[in-house]
């Protein structure tokens, strides 16, 4: 099997789901390290720079399946945007109707943030409908989060 790297797609116009290792040490909504949000920079304005946009997704600790606002990724969707130094989208969800309206909606070097995937137990159990929506959201999808 052969890796592709991002700098190896034609990115520019293109919607790039982005998995990111976004999995932080929290305080309640206040992240303690910012070391994973700062090592998945380079990847998120690599991708904008090319003319894409990204959609973001990642998982936060372990909800079991629901929502639980201690493992809302919107501290770290924040964190990301001060780091950027650009506004940040934060989806309520990472599918259904919602996501995918504000991932239709994205424009070239804008980011979005798709709430906690493992908010849905199909993240860990491998679902191909999952997967399949998820994959509707974008044109390209990078890996980027080896630590996760």
């Amino acid at each position: 099997m052969s890796n592709v790297s991002i700098r190896n797609l034609d990115l520019a116009g293109k919607r790039v789901l982005l998995r990111l290792d976004l999995n932080v040490p929290m305080d309640g909504a206040r992240v303690l390290d910012d070391t994973r949000i700062r090592a998945a920079v380079p990847t998120v304005k690599y991708a904008l720079e090319q003319g894409a946009s990204v959609v973001v997704c990642s998982h936060l600790g372990r909800p079991g399946g629901e929502r639980n606002p201690a493992f809302d990724l919107t501290p770290v969707a924040v964190r990301l945007a001060r780091t950027l130094r650009m506004n940040v989208r934060m989806a309520p969800d990472c599918i259904g109707d919602v996501a995918t309206q504000m991932s239709s909606e994205l424009k070239s070097g804008e980011v979005m943030v798709l709430q906690n995937l493992r908010f849905h137990e199909e993240e860990e159990e491998d679902d191909n409908e999952f997967a399949a929506q998820l994959a509707d959201l974008a044109d390209v999808y990078v890996n980027d989060a080896f630590g996760a």
